[in-house]
């Protein structure tokens, strides 16, 4: 008869009698006769594994029972006696099936064969507690189901017996029973009625709670904020506010270094976004230079920020917009170059570094009034998605497990755009590119025929780096067309070895430091005085940066060849610097300004400190990585830990010795104000004075409305312009207003105060009735129209 345990679930109905005992045993997994349950009664009511499995199992009739009593003098786990509850639990898998421990044996009846030796494997027919047909297993070898109740409420015999379950108890605990019937209640005839609670549900496991659709979005979003590079972006724009301060105090009335160029360079973002949502075609026919063709490629466009010039209208928004830019690009640069030096293999103190380095270098101080060369964020940022889209590393090597195609497309992209601010920064990043091409492609197949296998590279990165270079290829084209044009009407922009080398600095600018530097401006004085033009000659990367790379020669977790490399890139790429000053450049940039395209137009050497400060950053990167990873051994070594924490915040030394030398003076002058005869005067026109100088500002306030006028200020002047200037010395005059209307000028606004000392302080007030025109006060300016 059976105990009064608890059974796991529903029993499925089982043949009773004569016909359980005459069908055959079920073949286990190994392909042995299966072994049929034994009496729950010999089995103990401690187990949780065993009363489940004893319970699924329904009672034999009286002789079975009687025979399969063990003797006193039994061993457990031999003749039929089960074995105790502590090895049950430990490893006696049988017992979750409903099976006896390993090997034993009752009453020559064989017993169930399992598939490991600690029977972690029921037999086959048994593993949905169903009886097997005609002997075979069940195909539902995975079924966990708990056994069905019988439609009398009764279980049959001991087919069931030989049909051990493999359902775990926890998995189902707790599931109702057939009402009416309590704990321990059986029946005479050796069946046994199921349970109505089930004494082990309090040990099953609590559902967890399903979280709610905000309690989901909040982690995603908690995610997202601690992540590495939300946490990079927001520290690189928190960065660029404070070191660039106070550009952002008045943002729509100042400008960093000067009111020049910074004039024409919010002017250009202004004008492209303007024309590309009203006119596309005349892109490159710009407002400015009239009647110049090409005018908009008189000097690098900032194409890239047309975006941008999509909001707002007027010189004030025009301002704002560079202002935002210019904090900005000083984020991306920090951003960029520290993705690269942490996709190179470096740590994050030590990425750190070479971002800060990287952007806030006391020679860019002196570039503060060029947002294209301070626009340099693209050239770190496309390296670090090319190289991680390929899976290589400065590091690790090439892994090509982590190839993908998707951030190789990002590269090229950004490399494109990065292209689209203009070549003085551009150009050589286009040709490194092309080089770093051709030489991965060399090393490709050197290794390939040395290693005699087939380097895993893939048709779909192969496809990426087709597509992505031609889209690139196909941007520089698209932009340099128009250059070449410019080039073509007037060959005199063209620049010469002499103005190149007007602009080489001498081996004194590495150590010479702007105006604009707070930490070494005032001490390098008397060395700026002895250089030609200063503005283009004071290079130094920062004496800290000079440190930490000199370091990383030596204690660097870099391999040795890589950093001989990195070193021979500082070195060459200070000699192309010098312009014509190493060695009269005839081994470095002379060849380069007679050969590659387009070279000859840049005519500045200097700005490719550039590249040497950044290989130095990656340097100093390898130097704080190996001193942070050494650091953090040691205090995990130290017990207790203190002064543990002391040393790790000491990691952070380095970055913040870079980051004051970066440190600025940069004067935010107010920019003058649009005069209001601006706002209404009918283009074509001209204002005088005219000079490169004040016509920047014009150009500046042409944003209103964007009317054509003949004033512009750029890398060159056109000689239509300097014949403008000559002749309306005289304006007004016969001879200077028919030459204007010559060129189509209807109106002439000429600058109360501005005339001072000019010819027009004594004229301004002359009477031009006789010369067909009308003269008209409008603020502080005098409008004439023709």
């Amino acid at each position: 008869m059976t105990t009064g345990q608890p059974g796991p679930g529903k029993a499925r109905p089982t043949p009773a009698g004569s016909d359980a005992e005459s069908r055959p045993a079920t073949a286990s997994a190994s392909g042995a006769p299966a072994r049929p349950a034994r009496s729950s009664d010999t089995l103990s009511d401690e187990s949780p594994a065993a009363t489940d499995s004893t319970a699924a199992a329904p009672a034999v009739d009286s002789a079975a029972a009687k025979d399969s009593v063990p003797a006193k003098d039994s061993v457990p786990g031999r003749d039929g006696v089960p074995a105790k509850d502590d090895n049950s639990g430990k490893n006696g898998k049988d017992s979750k099936s409903g099976a006896p421990a390993k090997g034993g044996k009752a009453n020559n009846i064989p017993a169930t064969s399992s598939g490991d030796s600690n029977g972690g494997k029921g037999s086959e027919g048994g593993k949905d507690g169903a009886p097997a047909k005609d002997g075979k297993a069940s195909e539902d070898a995975e079924s966990s189901a708990p056994p069905e109740d019988s439609k009398d409420g009764a279980t049959q015999g001991a087919a069931a017996e030989a049909k051990p379950t493999t359902t775990k108890w926890w998995r189902w605990a707790g599931k109702g029973r057939r009402a009416g019937t309590t704990d321990g209640d059986t029946k005479t005839d050796g069946a046994a009625t199921p349970v109505v609670a089930d004494r082990w549900e309090a040990f099953a496991s609590a559902p967890e709670p399903q979280p709610s659709v905000f309690t989901r979005a909040g982690r995603a979003v908690g995610r997202f904020l601690i992540h590495e590079w939300t946490l990079a972006s927001l520290c690189s724009v928190a960065l660029a506010v404070l070191m660039t301060w106070p550009t952002l105090r008045y943002p729509r009335y100042t400008l960093p270094q000067d009111y020049w160029d910074p004039s024409l360079q919010a002017w250009q973002m202004a004008w492209s976004g303007h024309i590309l949502l009203a006119d596309p075609a005349r892109l490159w026919q710009s407002n400015t230079f009239f009647p110049e063709l090409w005018s908009f490629a008189f000097s690098d466009t900032l194409l890239g920020y047309a975006p941008a010039g999509m909001l707002g209208s007027g010189p004030e928004d025009a301002l704002l917009r560079y202002n935002i830019m210019f904090v900005l690009a000083h984020a991306l640069a920090t951003l960029g170059a520290y993705a690269l030096a942490r996709q190179l293999g470096a740590g994050r103190i030590g990425a750190a570094v070479a971002g800060v380095s990287y952007t806030y270098a006391p020679w860019l101080l002196a570039q503060a009034g060029h947002l294209h060369v301070i626009s340099n964020g693209g050239i770190p940022l496309a390296l670090a998605m090319l190289a991680r889209g390929h899976g290589w590393s400065l590091r690790h090597g090439y892994r090509p497990e982590r190839r993908h195609d998707g951030w190789v497309y990002a590269g090229w992209l950004v490399a494109a755009w990065q292209l689209s601010l203009g070549f003085g920064i551009g150009l050589p990043f286009a040709y490194f590119l092309a080089g770093a091409v051709l030489v991965a492609v060399v090393l490709f197949y050197v290794r390939r025929l040395r290693t005699r296998q087939a380097v895993p590279f893939g048709r779909r990165l192969f496809v990426a780096d087709v597509l992505g270079g031609l889209f690139f290829a196909s941007v520089g084209l698209l932009m340099a067309y128009p250059f070449f044009k410019v080039t073509e009407l007037h060959p005199y922009a063209e620049r010469t070895i002499d103005d190149i080398s007007i602009f080489s600095p001498p081996a004194s600018g590495f150590v010479t430091a702007p105006a604009e530097s707070r930490i070494w401006g005032g001490l390098h004085e008397g060395a700026r005085a002895a250089l030609p033009w200063h503005p283009e000659m004071t290079l130094l990367p920062g004496f800290v940066l000079y440190a930490l790379a000199l370091g990383g020669l030596f204690f660097s977790v870099w391999r040795l060849r890589h950093r001989l490399l990195l070193l021979a890139g500082v070195l060459v790429t200070m000699a192309f610097a010098m312009g014509t000053r190493f060695f009269d450049g005839t081994a470095t940039y002379v060849p380069l300004f007679e050969h590659l395209p387009g070279w000859s137009a840049l005519r500045t050497p200097g700005r490719l400190m550039l590249w040497t400060t950044l290989l130095l950053g990656l340097l100093a990167a390898g130097a704080v990585t190996a001193l942070t990873d050494r650091v953090r051994e040691l205090t995990a070594q130290r017990i207790p830990s203190w002064p543990g924490p002391w040393l790790r915040l000491a990691t952070l030394l380095p970055l913040l010795l870079v980051t004051v030398e970066g440190l600025n003076t940069t004067p935010h002058p107010v920019v003058p104000t649009q005069p209001a005869a601006m706002r209404s005067a009918q283009g074509p026109l001209l204002v005088l004075p005219s000079n490169q100088s004040l016509d920047q500002h014009v150009m500046l306030w042409s944003t209103s409305g964007f009317p054509d006028v003949v004033n512009g200020g750029s890398g060159f002047t056109p000689r239509q312009l300097d014949d403008v200037r000559r002749v309306s010395q005289s304006f007004p005059d016969q001879t200077s207003v028919d030459y204007l209307r010559t060129l189509g000028v209807r109106t002439v606004v000429l600058l109360r105060g501005q005339v001072v000392g000019t010819p027009w302080e004594i004229t301004i007030d002359a009477p031009v009735e006789s010369l067909g025109i009308s003269r008209q006060d409008v603020g502080d300016a005098v409008v004439y129209r023709l």
